[in-house]
């Protein structure tokens, strides 16, 4: 397999996205830069579009369809498995001399939290109203990728087939009438109206929440876990655009690892924050965030106190403490023998929103390994579970009325070179069936607070429900 990269002048990748965004399998990967903003604080330094993938897998009930242009075929077997073999038997010849951005064609889209079963022996008492797919990931031969620090665009593809000729033309085209196009997003049609509902609910309201939190202290006190990540969730019938309200989410709040994925079954809209495992050349990478307290753009002061005082507090660090533990313990079962270490501890990062306090825990993956090996070991993230963490998973099955789905699950990029970059798929919303869902939560630990830890989800929240509420 050959890799050919086309480069092209700098271009905004949301305005280049919009022209393909109510194609169904587009998928477009925001690093969050967004103009008229202070540059994110942040790892990544890319976007990343694809659309008209060449094979399709959605697993669902432990079924696996795998699905291409004129095929439909079924598997039971491992989901990961059957990814990796769309990856890894097509190898590549290297790159071109020229080659200078860390993405190629692969396997793009999510893995939900709930794929977590076919790895862990875990309850089933949750209900599963949101019926969605555990995994759905398309192979895509074509990719664009917008680079950020050098400024320009490539595109970046397989060159066997004419099918992928005929996209790498298509991919070109657009580009072309985007660098021509002096309305920018306007040249797409007319505008359709973001998603909106008048009523949001929600399926924990504060006694049932008291309730839920007082139960995990019980196990807390009795040293059956150490803390719960316990969350709730909020649901609207909505109408409308979601690629509207995705880019009214960027432009509010910009996030260092967001996403728009238009599925056949639902769309996805991610304004995660945080990075999960991140995998190149073997050198792996996770970054939990445990911490957190929200801004005050109105007296800057009192913001600066607000992250000092973040930054400084000892349930906080404690809280982050736990989940570099559980998150070096992880890596060590995929990573060479002393190579997993933690170059930053509690750093704090502020972002359009919030606060957090994000540490960083590396390592070196063992040969023979593929990086969706590391991935099934390490999956789901520590931050959005607890610790240890399949007890934690246990009782938040227990505890919380609905199954999770795509919420705390990952949304990601696996190269055909390997290389892996996840999110933990947070401040996420789900279109589905006319129906919006996104949830919010936090860490419960002994020491926590009713009061506090029910309005940290309220802060969490508050983007995501203002942006499907009437304006």
């Amino acid at each position: 397999m050959s890799i050919t990269q086309i480069k092209f002048p700098y271009i905004d990748g949301a305005a280049l996205f919009d022209k393909v965004a109510q194609q169904e399998w587009s998928i477009y990967l925001d690093s969050g830069v967004v103009s008229g903003h202070a540059p994110v604080t942040r790892n990544a330094d890319y976007d990343v579009l694809a659309i008209e993938p060449r094979v399709t897998l959605v697993c669902q009930a432990s079924v696996t369809t795998i699905s291409t242009n004129s095929h439909s075929s079924e598997s039971m077997e491992d989901p990961l498995e059957l990814i990796k073999n769309h990856l890894v038997p097509n190898g590549y010849d290297g790159l071109p001399s020229n080659f200078d951005v860390p993405y190629m064609p692969g396997a793009l889209g999510y893995f939900s939290y709930d794929l977590a079963r076919r790895f862990e022996d875990l309850p089933d008492t949750a209900e599963d109203d949101q019926n969605l797919p555990e995994m759905a990931i398309g192979i895509y031969d074509v990719v664009v990728v917008i680079d950020h620090v050098r400024k320009c665009t490539s595109i970046v593809a397989r060159t066997e087939s004419i099918e992928t000729e005929e996209l790498i033309e298509k991919w070109q085209n657009l580009i072309e009438s985007q660098l021509t196009d002096t309305k920018g997003r306007s040249s797409t049609g007319v505008q359709k109206d973001r998603l909106k509902s008048s009523v949001m609910s929600d399926n924990m309201d504060l006694l049932k929440y008291q309730r839920c939190f007082n139960k995990v202290r019980d196990y807390t006190i009795e040293g059956d876990c150490y803390q719960v990540n316990l969350t709730k969730r909020f649901s609207a019938e909505v109408e409308g655009d979601a690629w509207q309200t995705y880019l009214a989410l960027r432009a509010a709040s910009p996030a260092p690892y967001g996403c728009f994925i238009n599925l056949p079954f639902a769309q996805v809209l991610s304004n995660s924050p945080e990075s999960f495992i991140q995998c190149r050349q073997q050198m792996v990478t996770t970054s939990p965030i445990k911490g957190t307290m929200p801004r005050d753009h109105d007296d800057l002061e009192n913001d600066k106190r607000i992250a000092e005082k973040l930054a400084n507090s000892e349930k906080d660090r404690a809280e982050n403490l736990m989940i570099v533990d559980l998150m070096r313990n992880d890596l060590s079962r995929c990573c060479e023998h002393g190579s997993v270490q933690v170059p930053k501890l509690f750093a704090l990062h502020s972002f359009a929103n919030v606060h957090h306090l994000i540490s960083t825990v590396t390592g070196t993956l063992l040969k023979g390994l593929h990086s969706l090996d590391l991935l099934r070991s390490c999956f789901p993230g520590g931050s959005i579970t607890g610790a240890p963490k399949i007890r934690a998973m246990q009782i938040i099955e227990e505890l919380e009325p609905h199954r999770r789905g795509l919420y705390c699950g990952s949304i990601a990029y696996v190269g055909y070179d390997g290389s892996l970059e996840t999110n933990i798929a947070i401040r996420t919303i789900v279109v589905k069936n006319g129906v919006a869902r996104f949830s919010a939560g936090g860490g419960l630990v002994i020491d926590s607070e009713l009061d506090s830890e029910y309005q940290e989800i309220k802060d969490k929240a508050r983007m995501m429900n203002e942006a499907l509420m009437p304006v």
